[in-house]
């Protein structure tokens, strides 16, 4: 039975889903209460077909951060490709707060982009007094772009449309890392990354044993995660961009669930080299450890709350809870008390809510807790929802759900107000954990 929770509330956050080379959305609730928006094609003035639908992705980016409901093209009353060109009547008519209009030409070794964010209401109030477009235009902007980073502009769009209407920061210019796994290949464990919207996926890992526990470095050029390529439970860090790597530890026993400290420095890792799994930090450079829980009980999944923190899972009082170390003082409290048992804890980057995996009459949910009320609202519905990780602007959460009787990756906006599932339809893919920022 023991060996059977170690197991569980280790790898609590790896239980499988089909491998993607780009997320399809499927909606499944709240889109009615997202912001009408469209984002009409960019016009092309060179030859041939444009190797990459600008518009699409951007519109696609929007509709997946759940804030927006983009206008598809056969709605669209005209197709402008700038703010002079805009009929403002017809795009208010049907509710549109803002449209994205732009142009892309040949230039050397790229292509040259313009694009504006424009205002629909402002614009029909500004242009029925004679007002000129400074007064509806909320960005506008002109960049030359290498040809093989046109997709990646394309998001860098969206984030400054995103930013411009929210006022928070987008997150379509980052990326997921997470274990694929190709069975009856010669090596069927696999560690990769991808755009957060799946496309451009490289391998960094490739093992014939199991890893597991992706976690990304505060400033997304490294993973911590853990191999069994010795037969045994190792934790390793490896840069993502020279792809070298070293050993961070390989103790007897469990090696396992690493998080970086928010300032990269540290890391919580579980280890049960003393006996029962405990939490312990352990330096990023020296790889001076320091014990941080020390019971009879499991204690797992540590997740950073702030620098001095710890947010922990434990089954010291009878059922896996969430609780709270401070590494000065050591003292520890129980922060959960709804539903049968919660797991996996991650603090959202505002600092003001924790989301979980909850467990209550036998379904798992992803769910938030808000810290200062203790309030929990689930996100998710289904039965089976679990391995949640934040986007780094706290707006959307990815997890692993069931769909049409497989595991699939599926989002949920942090207010649960959205949600979607991306289906997939090869392999299986592990534990998705979401990147930080990436300048």
């Amino acid at each position: 039975m023991l060996k059977r929770l170690i197991f569980i509330f280790l790898s609590f956050t790896l239980l499988g889903s089909p491998a993607y080379a780009a997320l399809d959305l499927v909606l499944t609730g709240g889109i009615d209460s997202a912001r009408p928006v469209a984002v009409a094609p960019f016009k092309w003035t060179g030859g041939g077909q444009l190797p990459q639908d600008v518009a699409d992705v951007i519109s696609s980016d929007l509709l997946r951060s759940g804030k927006f409901k983009p206008l598809s093209r056969q709605e669209m009353p005209q197709t402008p490709s700038n703010s002079g060109e805009i009929n403002f009547g017809p795009w208010a008519s049907q509710g549109v707060e803002a449209v994205v209009v732009g142009s892309i030409e040949p230039a050397a070794g790229g292509y040259q982009i313009r694009f504006e964010l424009v205002d629909v209401l402002k614009g029909q109030a500004l242009k029925a007094m004679g007002g000129d477009a400074s007064g509806y235009v909320l960005d506008s902007r002109t960049a030359t772009v290498p040809a093989a980073q046109l997709r990646q502009f394309a998001h860098r769009i969206s984030d400054i449309v995103y930013e411009r209407l929210t006022g928070e920061r987008g997150a379509f210019l980052t990326r997921l890392a997470y274990v694929a796994i190709e069975r009856g290949t010669q090596y069927p464990y696999q560690l990769r990354i991808s755009d957060y919207d799946g496309y451009n996926e490289k391998t960094l890992l490739r093992s014939r044993e199991p890893l597991m526990s992706p976690s990304w470095s505060p400033d997304g050029s490294k993973l911590a995660y853990v191999s069994f390529e010795n037969q045994h439970p190792e934790i390793y860090v490896q840069d993502i961009y020279s792809q070298s790597r070293s050993l961070l530890t390989s103790f007897r026993g469990i090696n396992g669930a690493p998080r970086w400290s928010p300032d990269g420095s540290r890391l919580a890792i579980v280890l049960s080299k003393d006996g029962q799994p405990d939490i312990y930090i352990i330096d990023a450079g020296s790889k001076q450890l320091t014990r941080v829980t020390d019971n009879r009980s499991i204690d797992t999944e540590p997740a950073w709350l702030d620098a001095q923190t710890l947010v922990f899972t434990s089954e010291r009082g009878g059922k896996p809870q969430i609780y709270s170390v401070n590494l000065g003082s050591g003292m520890t409290r129980r922060m959960t008390w709804e539903g049968t048992a919660n797991q996996g804890a991650s603090i959202t980057p505002d600092g003001k809510s924790m989301v979980v995996v909850t467990q209550n009459q036998g379904q798992y949910r992803i769910a938030r807790q808000d810290l200062e009320s203790g309030g929990m609202i689930a996100l998710s519905q289904n039965a089976l929802d679990e391995s949640p990780s934040i986007a780094p602007n706290g707006s959307m959460i990815i997890y692993t759900t069931v769909y049409q009787g497989k595991k699939s990756l599926a989002l949920v906006s942090t207010d649960g107000r959205f949600r979607a599932v991306l289906p997939t339809s090869t392999g299986e893919v592990r534990s998705p954990a979401w990147s930080p920022f990436l300048n």
